[in-house]
């Protein structure tokens, strides 16, 4: 079962990193995405840039309105996602809270919804 697990952090957290402290959390992340494709889990993994490089789209009345930013203003903010494919919620639980992301914020593990045919 494909799950999407989405890696919320506060980007002010992450600014405020030292170098060696960024490099750490580099090497971790690369490091855990590998071990999660060499276990054959890993479908997908990318981070994302900064909210300060977003645009939120609205569609309404058939007309779009794009705002700089992201949708709502919150504490934290999406740093990043995996798409996993494992065999139960529960080893994507498992899969997500190893991750170093999860440490500096939290972990969402949602089921994928499957498309018929």
């Amino acid at each position: 079962m494909k799950y999407v697990c989405l890696f919320y952090g506060e980007e002010q957290k992450l600014d405020a990193l030292t170098g060696p402290e960024n490099e750490a959390l580099q090497i971790g992340t690369t490091s855990y995405d590998r071990g999660l494709m060499e276990a054959g889990y890993l479908l997908l993994a990318q981070p994302l840039q900064s909210t300060r490089e977003a645009k939120s789209v609205r569609v309404r009345r058939r007309k779009a309105m794009v705002t700089d930013g992201p949708f709502a203003e919150t504490k934290e903010q999406l740093l990043g996602f995996i798409l996993i494919d494992v065999p139960d919620q529960q080893t994507a639980v498992e899969i997500a809270a190893r991750s170093p992301l999860a440490a500096l914020g939290t972990a969402e593990v949602r089921p994928a919804m499957l498309r018929p045919g």
